[in-house]
């Protein structure tokens, strides 16, 4: 008996111990929360627990999950930012597409007379500027048309000088029409207007070599080059083709029913990895139906500025074929999945806040906005997951100090 009343004893010893310990755990979170709240307010540090989320977070503080970044360090850390604003959304279909180059901005370089290359003066790849000499060529042809050149600007000079009254207008006529016809001939069979002033101003028969310089029509880079030096090239033989790579074309095949609703000017986005997109324009639109494929060709014209298109390359092409709505509308790229819900992140002077946001219709890479957020807010549009980490890092961090 005595025994059992110390068993007694000593478990409400256990139970009074154990309720303490419950009474100061649930004030120790009272105390935490006060001081979460304070925080947030701007208040007291929350010590060693805050200092080890910071430690957590880099250079960068994320309380309350809020990420801490002014303009300086968005724009190291390349966190990009817009004003949220409406958008022209319309029904868009992904067809296959091949990138060509512009043919209005490409340009092939031919002898006109049979001749013989001489010497190379660019190569495949290179960068080249308009009325640049490409290779120098010789020709037998070329040789005598620089002889009656030469000739025939002497004579006509000489009867210039002396002018009708001294010499017969016959004399005059045919002197001037002379050195007229074999300019005319050296310029046709591919010398320009300065050599050929060069070459007539020396007056010296013996510079009559058949030697001449093919230039670059236009600037771009040489994407072909097939010759060899020493080769005889015939009339039409292309030597050199220049293309201005900095647009580019995109052929998409699309269904009549599908291009029936295209028009010339209207815009299109093609990617080469289904990822990235790059904004592009329709220029033309064929009639004729592929015979194999039953399709119509979209010729679609995109900026390459930054070369990463090149001929031959297969893409993927999105068009618009429906009526457009205007709505809200903010870059897929802007929206990340966070604690299971759509989430953007607001700018607010320094701080980036997580705010979850419902979305509507996601089109061309753009997502409607139906609630969370209001049209001319700042919301950041790059680098999302970096923030994300960021504030899970942070979490990570709290959890571990209390």
């Amino acid at each position: 008996m005595i025994r059992f009343k110390n068993n007694t004893v000593l478990l409400l010893i256990v139970l009074s111990a154990f309720g303490l310990s419950t009474l100061t755990a649930c004030s120790g979170s009272d105390d935490n929360g006060e001081a979460k709240a304070a925080s947030d307010d701007g208040g007291e540090d929350h010590g060693d627990g805050d200092d080890h989320g910071a430690e957590e977070g880099g250079d960068h503080d994320e309380a309350g999950g809020v990420v801490e970044m002014d303009a300086a360090e968005r724009k190291k850390q390349e966190v990009k930012t817009a004003i949220l604003g409406q958008r022209a959304l319309a029904e868009e279909v992904i067809v296959p597409g091949e990138v060509t180059l512009d043919l209005y901005r490409t340009a092939q370089i031919t002898p006109r007379i049979p001749a013989q290359t001489m010497q190379r003066h660019v190569h495949l790849g290179d960068k080249v500027e308009e009325g640049q000499s490409l290779v120098t060529l010789s020709s037998v042809e070329m040789a005598d048309a620089q002889g009656a050149l030469i000739v025939t600007s002497r004579e006509w000079t000489r009867v210039a000088k002396l002018g009708r009254g001294v010499v017969s207008e016959r004399r005059f006529v045919e002197a001037q029409v002379a050195a007229q016809q074999a300019r005319a001939k050296v310029e046709a069979y591919g010398m320009t207007a300065t050599q050929i002033d060069a070459l007539a101003a020396k007056g010296d028969a013996s510079k009559a070599t058949g030697s001449f310089d093919l230039m670059a029509p236009q600037a771009g880079t040489i994407i072909r080059d097939d010759f060899i030096i020493g080769e005889v090239v015939e009339p039409g033989r292309v030597l050199f083709e220049i293309s201005d790579e900095t647009n580019a074309w995109v052929e998409a095949r699309l269904t009549p029913e599908q291009a029936g609703h295209l028009e010339p000017g209207a815009s299109a986005r093609i990617s080469l990895d289904g990822a990235r997109w790059r904004e592009g324009r329709i220029i033309q639109v064929r009639h004729a139906l592929d015979e194999t494929t039953r399709t119509l060709s979209v010729r679609i014209e995109v900026d390459n500025s930054d070369d990463e298109l090149h001929p031959g390359q297969f893409v993927s092409a999105a068009v618009n074929i429906g009526e457009a709505t205007t709505v809200l509308a903010v870059p897929a790229e802007a929206i990340v999945l966070m604690d299971g819900s759509q989430t953007l992140f607001k700018v607010e002077g320094d701080e980036l806040h997580p705010t979850p946001v419902e979305t509507g219709v996601n089109r061309g890479g753009w997502v409607e906005v139906t609630g969370g957020v209001n049209e001319g807010e700042e919301i950041v549009v790059s680098q999302l997951f970096l923030l994300k980490s960021l504030i899970l890092k942070s979490k990570m961090g709290s959890g571990h100090g209390h």
